[in-house]
């Protein structure tokens, strides 16, 4: 079920895609994820774990840029996803965002697939 995006007041640079694939609550960051941005990805992550969806992928293919504000989303969506019985999936990082996981070790504490496809099969 495609819920649509999470609009960006500023000026387009994150856009959000959410939507449902069995098990898994999907969500799609295009563009730069960072500290003007964060809320656009904060607000579905927290809304998904609201509805009961515990089982968060990230499908990154599409994320230019993150960075330490980026970062704490995603790490703070994973402890409340884990508290849950959950977890958050990360897919498809281009090179830039994975450097920025690899470099604080972040990259540990996730479940990082290299595709969409193998997230949502595991």
């Amino acid at each position: 079920m495609d819920r649509g995006t999470v609009g960006s007041a500023n000026q387009g640079r994150l856009k959000v895609g959410v939507r449902t694939e069995g098990r898994s609550e999907v969500l799609t960051p295009a563009g730069e994820l960072d500290h003007h941005t964060a809320e656009l990805l904060r607000e579905p992550l927290d809304a998904a774990l609201e509805q009961g969806h515990t089982r968060l992928v990230i499908d990154c293919s599409q994320l230019a840029f993150c960075d330490s504000t980026g970062l704490n989303v995603l790490l703070g969506a994973r402890l409340k996803a884990e508290a849950a019985g959950g977890g958050v999936h990360l897919a498809g990082m281009q090179p830039v965002v994975a450097r920025v996981f690899e470099i604080t070790g972040a990259e540990a504490v996730f479940s990082v697939h290299d595709s969409l496809e193998a997230a949502l099969a595991d």
